[in-house]
């Protein structure tokens, strides 16, 4: 049978891999884009095997790609699985995703990896990349074969949540992964530092009554992380800093020329510490919620370059993990349906430009994950995200397609939503009339 084809008219195309913003129409053919551009907007009628979707012009971007997404599947189904946050990615544009390791079993091994391929294949309507442990059983000490992760579908290599502090493991897992020109994920939190702490030390904690978890503890691993790249040439991306000292070291590694690339989650540009509130656990995320300086330092740092991904660090929590005093209380938010309304938010506040703001949600973190998506172009995956850039409407986490409720953002006023996602040329997400 012939491959369907869908001409995507009327719209406002965007590229961040080539900077083009232009009004035009996409053509598709399969799973592939076949042609784009301005003057497909006048082409004649292409007849009965053609379907013409009008997008009433809005923007056409490639689909977000997710570096940091915990699916809890295998071991904690009962917080997401992997078709919930599929279908949750899905509703927020999100076209791929990276599954972190962190699962009961781990994923530290080839048929734990092709577990997660596996189910995804059958379950998932978007695509998503196993990630494998960088140590056995995230423990970090002994490592686990990158070489045949790899080989089994692995995109890239952490230990998630748990920083790797032996500096030997860490060294031989940056020269290993060099070997292979693998990426190498690392949350920059020297763990002895912050153990027991709950949020943000300083002011706000101290009044609250909270143990702490100091700013010192990222700067830290990461200038130590840094040495080591330094020593082994290798890829490593800090996921997700959250300081102003740590941006500002990151600056000047990068500027040095080392393969250094830096993430941030939505939760630490758009919230700052006074969001705990009194004692709001779904604002109890890693890292902590930090001071405003720090806030606008990495809004700063999305600005100038220094921060290369934004990804949404989607971390469900059952409602037993969160129903609990502040300091015992689980870490993490959902993401996946806010990570772009948050990241608009940026350029609707006229801070971030919108074609960069969206480079780190898709050619960026595409080109660090080695994949073809993230770009419009002839021959590149037909991973579409159509979406409205001014609808106004607020965040009901009741009405959430993730399995998980915990979002520090329910109840705010947002601009922005998804309005159809497509993967392999499929459409896998339109929203309805009602905004749901």
């Amino acid at each position: 049978m012939p491959r369907r084809r869908k001409l995507y008219t009327n719209a406002r195309l965007l590229d961040p891999a080539t900077g083009l913003d232009v009004k035009g129409a996409l053509l598709t053919e399969g799973d592939r884009i076949v042609d784009l551009g301005p003057r497909l907007m006048n082409i004649g009628d292409l007849g009965n095997e053609v379907e013409t979707i009008d997008c009433q012009g809005h923007c056409l971007c490639p689909g977000l790609i997710d570096m940091h997404v915990w699916l809890r599947e295998p071991g904690a189904e009962q917080q997401e699985t992997i078709a919930t946050g599929a279908r949750a990615a899905a509703a927020g544009g999100v076209t791929t995703l990276v599954a972190m390791p962190n699962t009961d079993p781990v994923i530290d091994e080839v048929a734990l990896v092709e577990f997660v391929a596996r189910r995804a294949a059958d379950s998932a309507v978007v695509r998503v990349l196993p990630a494998a442990a960088a140590t056995k059983g995230t423990k970090g000490k002994e490592m686990t074969e990158f070489g045949l992760l790899a080989e089994a579908g692995a995109v890239a290599f952490t230990d998630g949540e748990h920083a790797i502090s032996d500096a030997r493991v860490m060294r031989r897992a940056l020269s290993y992964a060099t070997v292979f020109d693998l990426l190498l994920i690392q949350p920059s939190e020297e763990p002895k530092l912050a153990t027991d702490g709950a949020m943000n030390e300083g002011e706000v904690a101290a009044r609250l009554g909270l143990p702490g978890i100091p700013a010192a503890a990222e700067v830290i691993m990461l200038e130590r992380d840094i040495r080591l790249l330094e020593l082994t040439r290798s890829r490593l991306h800090a996921a997700h800093l959250s300081t102003a000292d740590a941006l500002e070291v990151a600056r000047q590694a990068k500027a040095r020329g080392l393969r250094l690339t830096i993430g941030a989650a939505p939760h630490n540009f758009a919230l700052n510490e006074f969001d705990v509130g009194d004692y709001r656990t779904f604002a109890k995320v890693k890292p902590p919620l930090r001071h405003e300086d720090d806030r606008r330092a990495l809004v700063e740092a999305i600005r100038d370059g220094t921060i290369d991904v934004i990804s949404s660090a989607h971390a469900p929590q059952d409602p037993e993990s969160k129903r609990l005093p502040f300091a015992q209380a689980a870490f993490g938010a959902i993401g996946l349906e806010t990570l772009l309304p948050l990241s608009l938010g940026l350029y609707h506040s006229g801070q971030v430009p919108l074609l960069q703001l969206l480079g780190c949600l898709t050619h960026k973190p595409a080109k660090l994950l080695k994949q073809e998506s993230g770009r419009l172009a002839p021959g590149a995956p037909a991973d579409l995200l159509l979406f409205d850039l001014e609808a106004p409407w607020k965040i009901d986490a009741k009405k959430m397609r993730s399995k998980a409720k915990n979002s520090p953002y329910d109840g705010r006023r947002v601009q922005g939503h998804a309005l159809r996602t497509v993967v392999a040329g499929e459409t896998v997400f339109q929203r309805k009339r009602d905004g749901q």
